[in-house]
């Protein structure tokens, strides 16, 4: 179990490895770069698409599909978006294998070459604007709010379970309307559902910002996302929403018939969050001892394991087990009763401390004389012994669960706080982002070349530009000219 885990201090990365695929989230697939996703782990995917569905519902989006294939000659018809993917996309050529002359195996069918090649999709942009052109005429089909949950690939070459697969899953929204102002204010609102979300569901604190022109998703004419950061001082991109303007609506020529009688192309979004938020969650959380995951995104919220000797013993401590599952799960709490006979408790302990199972609950014999029961739970690692008569166990886990949820995301938050820094000089800059580590909060000059420059002597890039941020004149940070304000920098996943 959580036996041997491989310390975050001594090795961030293996640690993380390691614990994906010991707590059962995920493994490397027979496909290079491609993952598995464990029933455990995509239990928690579950739980995250099921509360982010719930909320774009809440703001208008309804759900669609559409296909995994998309035309080259689509890719073309947005310069800076084929520029953006061109290097991370996957082609199909043919469309039928045949078994070889010599007995070999099968070879792909050299006269089954199609016309024209298929890309697999990095992102749907391309194939959902050309649909569109038939579903919109008139400023009466506006707004347009469509989501899609599917998968995506991009053609990684150094990949990492959750993190960066050349296939993983998502979703993605893609909006259409009749004026500048309902696609940017469409932009924002996403950025904010996401920021909602990872906050008040993952615990996760977040920065809410805008991305420079340099890191702009290729196509659109604005990017916001929200920055997180993660225990070895790393930030990640935890989510992304994008204003397109009217590039993709001219690309395939999207036009509506305006109220005032007239023609215009329409105004589009996209955003996104993909499996990379199961990363986040592991790593913004977690400790040596394994996962620890927020009560809302817990596939079991509690586990009950009993502590016995013979059947007659097991059978007494079902009865109450069973009585207390049934009092937890009308209250909407989810709970496990582990029986197996196969594991003796203290193995089964550590497997839930492993899996990051928020609250347990162990029942033995003199527990049931005693009219006791022990909680332990996962976030401090504390026990106590509690009496079930002395109040409502129900109230009791759920009270638990909610300073369960609390207490981790003040943990992030507070670490967070402790690992941004603001700093006026270069020398300054290089010490904390090499000894300190975090978010940096620096004047920079606004210049692409700055920026890359930046990335080029220290490896951090500008994550963004804090909504929130004020606007005070200063000196860049690398070239001295004047600034209008600071923007965060941090090495990044």
């Amino acid at each position: 179990m959580s036996k041997g885990l491989p310390k975050r201090s001594e090795d961030y990365s293996l640690w993380y490895n390691e614990l994906v695929k010991r707590a059962d989230l995920a493994e490397n697939s027979a496909v290079r770069g491609c993952m598995v996703i464990k029933p455990y782990g995509y239990s928690i995917w579950e739980k995250m698409q099921a509360e982010l569905d719930r909320m774009f519902k809440e703001t208008g989006h309804t759900n669609a599909y559409f296909p995994l294939f998309i035309p080259k000659s689509y890719l073309s018809k947005e310069a800076s978006h084929v520029e953006g993917f061109a290097k991370e996309c996957a082609v199909v050529t043919h469309y039928r294998l045949k078994n070889a002359e010599d007995g070999s195996g099968v070879i792909v069918d050299p006269e089954a070459k199609l016309e024209e090649e298929l890309i697999v999709r990095p992102t749907s942009e391309t194939v959902i604007w050309s649909t569109y052109k038939n579903w919109i005429q008139s400023y009466r089909d506006l707004p347009l709010l469509v989501n899609q949950w599917a998968n995506v690939v991009r053609w990684e070459m150094r990949t990492r379970l959750f993190l960066r697969t050349a296939e993983f899953l998502w979703q993605e929204g893609h909006t259409a309307h009749a004026s500048a102002k309902e696609a940017m204010d469409e932009t924002v609102q996403m950025m904010n559902v996401y920021a909602q979300f990872a906050e008040e569901f993952m615990a996760l604190p977040v920065v809410k910002g805008r991305k420079t022109e340099n890191e702009r998703f290729a196509g659109a004419d604005e990017t916001f996302c929200i920055e997180a950061m993660m225990q070895d001082g790393k930030a990640l991109q935890a989510g992304t929403s994008h204003f397109l303007g009217q590039n993709f609506a001219k690309a395939f020529d999207v036009k509506f018939a305006t109220k005032e009688g007239g023609l215009d192309y329409v105004w589009g979004t996209s955003w996104g969050v993909s499996t990379r938020l199961m990363g986040a969650l592991i790593m913004a959380h977690s400790d040596d001892n394994g996962l620890v995951l927020p009560p809302k995104l817990a596939p079991h919220q509690v586990v009950i394991v009993p502590i016995y000797r013979g059947e007659a013993e097991l059978e007494a401590i079902s009865v109450k087990a069973k009585e207390i599952m049934s009092q937890l799960r009308k209250a909407g709490i989810s709970v496990k009763y582990d029986d197996r006979d196969t594991q003796k408790p203290g193995w089964k302990f550590a497997e839930y401390e492993l899996k990051g199972v928020p609250v347990r609950i162990a029942m033995g014999p003199r527990d049931l004389e005693n009219g006791t029961i022990e909680i332990a739970r996962r976030d401090t690692l504390t026990k106590e012994s509690f009496v079930l008569a002395e109040m409502s166990l129900v109230e009791k886990i759920g009270g638990l669960l909610e300073d369960i949820q609390a207490n981790i995301y003040k943990k992030a938050n507070d670490f967070r706080i402790e690992k941004t820094t603001e700093v006026n000089s270069w020398e300054e800059f290089i010490e904390v982002l090499e000894n300190k580590g975090g978010f940096v909060s620096a004047h920079w000059d606004g210049t692409t070349e700055t920026e890359e420059k930046i990335k080029e002597l220290s490896k951090a890039t500008i994550r963004c530009i804090p909504l929130d941020r004020k606007e005070e004149v200063g000196a860049c940070v690398l070239t001295g000219k004047p600034s209008n304000g600071r923007v965060l920098f941090a090495k990044a996943y």
